[in-house]
């Protein structure tokens, strides 16, 4: 096996993703790009938040399945504020799915889908 690696498949709107994603995460990097011809459509995108590489593009098939929240990233923060910080971008135009609170299994947790559909658990345990 050479690599393993989520891959994100988008009903268009993978470049507002991209985008978005650059504006949350201060350790992001655009890896490659290549665009349908003739469209504004990504073929293949690969990014990486904070050493992972997740793969992207915008389908051009109809399909009736999108996200499910019951796959998510993770992400472990390194304080309360940057949970509050993350957790206002991603309810912008998505939905909490828990919002911010104490579950009994960390100080500060919350899980939320942005509004491309995509689920994030954010949390910090002091």
């Amino acid at each position: 096996m050479k690599s393993i690696r989520p891959f994100l498949m988008f009903k268009g709107g993978a470049s507002e993703v991209i985008d978005t994603y650059a504006s949350w995460f201060t350790d992001f990097e655009v890896i490659s790009k290549q665009l349908i011809p003739q469209t504004e459509l990504i073929a293949l995108a690969e990014i990486c938040i904070h050493g992972q590489k997740i793969l992207l593009n915008d389908t051009q098939q109809q399909h009736a399945f999108d996200f499910t929240p019951s796959f998510s990233f993770f992400i472990e923060c390194e304080s309360e504020q940057e949970v509050h910080a993350l957790a206002e971008k991603m309810k912008d135009g998505g939905q909490a799915l828990m919002p911010l609170g104490q579950y009994g299994f960390s100080t500060l947790f919350g899980w939320y889908q942005d509004r491309f559909g995509v689920s994030w658990q954010i949390n910090f345990n002091e």
